[in-house]
């Protein structure tokens, strides 16, 4: 829905002869009898020019109508504001439901299913389902990987150690076998 200003086609700060000269401009644009086949949609948007030169051309009505309109558009946006945080903690609270049973090893139908179950529209199910999953399975890949690593370099340093001291001593060697065979 436009405002008054953005039917006339002017700023919201336009000076009374701005206004005058954007009406007069516009009118010409919409009559009915500059629309021939349009008429009525003319006729429609005529009016709808000629009632906001009505309130915008006097100074009372235009600082009502401006009061009134900047009072409905906080009201709106602090109203867009809640409902936007509402939507964001809801999303929240269904990506962790999705990533609670990913986690416990059930699969995207599983947890595509929960979303369902939790009053969750299908399209955002399908890709919160999905998000979850890959996400659950890049953290396990990536934990797999850091185990094998960890792992390899357990591994080598065993291997290294009786290598390294009996390369270096030989006799250090033999003591080293020497103590590991005692039974305390």
């Amino acid at each position: 829905m436009a405002t008054l200003y953005e039917t006339l086609g002017v700023d919201e700060h336009a000076t009374e002869e701005e206004i005058k000269r954007a009406y007069r401009k516009a009118a010409m644009r919409c009559h009915p009898d500059r629309n021939v086949g349009d008429e009525d949609i003319a006729r429609a948007k005529f009016l709808e020019i000629k009632e906001a030169y009505a309130i915008l051309s006097d100074p009372a009505q235009r600082h009502v109508y401006d009061r009134i309109y900047a009072d409905e558009m906080r009201r709106w946006e602090e109203r867009m504001r809640r409902e936007e945080a509402e939507r964001e903690a809801l999303y929240a609270q269904r990506v962790s439901l999705a990533m609670r049973f990913a986690s416990q090893g059930h699969n995207r139908d599983v947890v595509f299913g929960v979303l369902l179950g939790a009053q969750c529209d299908e399209s955002t199910a399908r890709q919160i389902a999905d998000s979850a999953i890959a996400l659950h399975e890049s953290r396990q890949a990536k934990e797999e990987k850091i185990e094998r690593e960890e792992e390899r370099v357990v591994d080598k340093e065993e291997d290294r150690e009786p290598a390294s001291a009996g390369a270096g001593n030989p006799l250090g060697a033999m003591w080293f076998q020497f103590l590991n065979n005692l039974r305390f």
